[in-house]
């Protein structure tokens, strides 16, 4: 396959315009006719308030800089998130999750070997918060920008409706074909293909192919061509969300996610430039909706008051075939991890990518697409459930649970023996790397960060050669005063 004339798109919201921009950028100069229809009667989940790094590749491809869309969607930047009170472990209540920078080479070394020693029942002190410039940004209220250009790693927040909108409108400059319309029904041809689409039960739309962003409705992949459901319940318990925004902080601009454990979940604490975004990811199992509410509004304090909640059901998991005949799944539509570690969008950019080079090579082989697309909803799965599965809280039923009853794979039990056995951990990454997708530091960030650590039974005084970690602090913490700009100073020059 190699090209394609005819692509319709069914379902807007972030998917759908992230889908619809990035085939229009690729395929709009050689022809191809991109149609995107969306009803006007359904709305977009808009959860999806954060990013990874990925993002910023995203942005780079099409050309579009962070002062052109950034302040449209009420942006801000994101250096990575603050997790707070998932451990009871002395000293390890809090700790950041940074992405990386080119500052973090040497003290991130120290951080692995003092792991390593750590692992080993040496008594040291190993957090990634004294070696990794990322929590220091965030507790000076500095972001990513710096006075000299530096090589750093960071997301962003953002307004995922305004984002909606500003993609739609770089699509219709590019040549897209929009139609306001509900999908009344789905017809397929002998062999399985779907055929076409009729809309407001009258007019009938023809396409070669056919991308389902419909959410969690699933209209074509599920509904129409039956794509199994593999559902992640056993692992993750986590199926509902209540949203509640606030106020934005007068004198600061805080420049992480904060995701703070509650007694049946976690909330999220999101920055905007116009509001705080908060979110209580629950499991309904454990407690009901109306508590959750209560319970967070309880978290928030006073600047909930007389704010409206929004309530929200989650289908955890993904389709066992995301490219099926002549129709591809992306989004909601192919399956979503729960909003921690905001990996939706990633998955959704990097769903796309593989669908342009699976038309653009020879390569269309669909069980090898759908493999690739499984192992990453696979490997992201992996590092979620290690957030629950590591936690040692036992002042409920439902923490209790998710240590001890979540469903893991063999790739992570494999980690986390490594981990927890005196075998090298930087080994056992690379043997696993193929299922993985998250980084050394990342891995080494959660299970230090937690404090997943025996019982100090050996002296350090063998270990002076490694720099303490009063020292690498106080490199982290010089550079960020010195060299990164402030948070809110850097988002107002967006503007400028």
């Amino acid at each position: 396959m190699s090209t394609l004339k005819n692509i319709v798109i069914v379902g807007g919201g972030t998917a759908g315009w992230m889908t619809a921009i990035s085939l229009l950028h690729k395929w709009a100069g050689s022809g191809t006719k991109v149609s995107l229809i969306e009803s006007p009667e359904i709305g977009t989940v808009g959860v999806g308030e954060g990013s990874t790094p990925a993002l910023k590749t995203f942005f780079t491809d099409l050309g579009i800089t962070e002062s052109e869309w950034m302040p449209a969607c009420n942006a801000t930047y994101k250096v990575g998130i603050s997790f707070s009170n998932w451990s009871t472990v002395t000293g390890h209540t809090d700790y950041f999750h940074p992405f990386f920078s080119e500052y973090d080479v040497g003290p991130g070394e120290s951080f692995f070997t003092r792991c390593g020693h750590k692992r080993r029942g040496v008594s040291l002190t190993a957090h990634p918060d004294n070696h990794f410039i990322a929590p220091q940004l965030f507790k000076q209220n500095k972001g990513p920008a710096a006075i000299e250009p530096t090589q750093i790693d960071y997301g962003y927040h953002f307004d995922s409706s305004r984002l909606a909108l500003f993609l739609k409108e770089k699509s219709l400059a590019l040549g897209l074909n929009y139609i306001e319309a509900k999908v009344s029904n789905v017809t397929l041809a002998a062999n399985g293909d779907i055929e076409g689409i009729q809309i407001d039960g009258i007019k009938d739309i023809k396409a070669d192919f056919f991308v389902d962003c419909s959410g969690f409705y699933s209209l074509l992949i599920e509904k129409a061509l039956n794509s199994k459901f593999i559902s992640y319940e056993n692992s993750l318990f986590n199926d509902s969300a209540v949203t509640i925004p606030t106020e934005v902080y007068a004198d600061r601009a805080p420049s992480a996610t904060i995701s703070e454990a509650l007694s049946s979940g976690w909330c999220w604490q999101i920055p905007l430039t116009n509001r705080i975004g908060y979110g209580y990811v629950y499991s309904s199992k454990y407690l009901s909706a109306e508590g959750a509410e209560k319970e967070l509004r309880k978290h928030i304090g006073k600047s909930s008051e007389g704010k409206p909640a929004k309530h929200l059901k989650m289908r955890i998991g993904r389709r066992e075939e995301h490219l099926k005949n002549n129709c591809v799944a992306i989004g909601l539509s192919q399956g979503f991890i729960e909003p921690l570690e905001a990996t939706a969008l990633m998955l959704v950019q990097y769903s796309i990518y593989k669908f342009i080079r699976y038309v653009e090579t020879s390569d269309t082989d669909v069980d090898n697409y759908n493999t690739t697309i499984n192992q990453m909803f696979e490997g992201v799965k992996d590092y979620i459930v290690t957030h629950y599965k590591l936690n040692d809280r036992v002042d409920s039923q439902y923490w209790i649970d998710c240590r001890e009853k979540p469903a893991i794979s063999n790739t992570l039990e494999s980690i986390i023996t490594a981990w927890d056995s005196e075998q090298d951990f930087d080994a056992a990454l690379s043997k696993l790397s193929p299922s993985l997708m998250y980084k050394r530091a990342s891995w080494y960030a959660i299970f230090a960060g937690m404090g997943r650590f025996p019982e100090g039974r050996k002296a350090a005084t063998t270990f002076q050669l490694i720099p303490s970690h009063e020292k690498t602090l106080s490199f982290c913490q010089g550079i960020t005063a010195e060299k990164f700009i402030d948070h809110k100073e850097s988002i107002l020059m967006l503007t400028q």
